[in-house]
């Protein structure tokens, strides 16, 4: 997973994102706030309240969170088998 270093609120529901290889974008999010848990974002107050957790993930007290991998795809271009693949041949090998 490919890990986010800074989020911002913006107006207009949308979010500036950083990740940690330096990749950094603007995000839409209002056409996504739909359902039980992102419907309450609709608030701007409480769409502010984005954070990163423990894991670089944007999250909010609601419980909505959103993937790192997905937000990195949509900023890059890149499909998300794409990026998965190519964190997997960047990992260390482990001796047999």
């Amino acid at each position: 997973m490919k890990r986010i270093t800074g989020v911002s609120p913006l107006s207009g529901y949308r979010l500036s994102v950083e990740f940690e290889d330096g990749v950094a974008g603007t995000i839409e999010l209002e056409s996504e706030l739909f359902g039980e848990v992102f419907e309450p974002l609709h608030d701007p107050a409480l769409f502010a309240q984005v954070r990163l957790d423990e894991f670089g993930v944007p999250c909010w007290p609601t419980g909505a969170d959103l993937a790192p991998d997905a937000i990195y795809a949509q900023l890059t271009g890149q499909p998300i088998s794409r990026i998965a693949t190519s964190l997997k041949s960047s990992e260390p090998q482990k001796p047999i």
